[in-house]
């Protein structure tokens, strides 16, 4: 009995490298969304060039910034799995020498859960604030009310900006461990 427990444990220990599925899709997906965006940029590079030579079909100032807009939205979110799946790694897998030469600040240096879902909460909520920046610029007014309304929005994520970073001076972002499941020395080879 003991036996079947110490090979069933083994087996458990060694089922964490399943997270690498979710890393090297993640990796993956950072990579289509970051030649998405570029390519997205360099087609607003090319159409900006075509209108001020002459030969472009469209006034470039209908669609630049939103369009330009959109790239950075893009960008966020391959930034977003790349911190998801570092992160993963780093906490299932083993420490990444590179962030630790870094310090703790650094972006994919990711010490605990709780650490991981607030840098990814941080990049989704700008990327919200973006897509939140791409509406206003597309926004018609057709009464005094949705200037209000637009008003308040911006005041509520004013409001928003305020308190995450209020939140994220209080949670003893200086280097020290915080709330979640700390990260150790993995041994890959037991």
């Amino acid at each position: 009995m003991n036996r079947l427990e110490k090979a069933f444990e083994r087996f458990l220990w060694h089922s964490r490298f399943l997270v690498l599925v979710a890393v090297l899709s993640s990796l993956l997906g950072a990579l289509v969304l970051f030649v998405v965006g570029t390519m997205d940029i360099v087609g607003l590079m090319m159409d900006t060039v075509n209108y001020y030579l002459g030969s472009g079909t469209q006034d470039i100032h209908d669609f630049l910034v939103t369009d330009i807009v959109i790239a950075i939205d893009i960008y966020l979110i391959a930034v977003v799995l790349l911190i998801f799946g570092l992160g993963i790694y780093r906490l299932f897998v083993s420490p990444i020498e590179a962030t630790e030469e870094h310090g703790s600040h650094h972006p994919f240096n990711v010490q605990s859960f709780d650490e991981l879902k607030d840098k990814i909460v941080r990049v989704v909520i700008l990327a919200v604030i973006i897509e939140f920046f791409r509406a206003v610029v597309d926004i018609r007014f057709l009464t005094a009310l949705d200037a209000i309304f637009l008003a308040l929005s911006v005041l509520a994520l004013a409001v928003s900006l305020f308190l995450m970073s209020k939140s994220h001076t209080n949670n003893g972002e200086s280097g020290g461990k915080r709330a979640g499941l700390p990260v150790k020395n993995v041994d890959s080879g037991s």
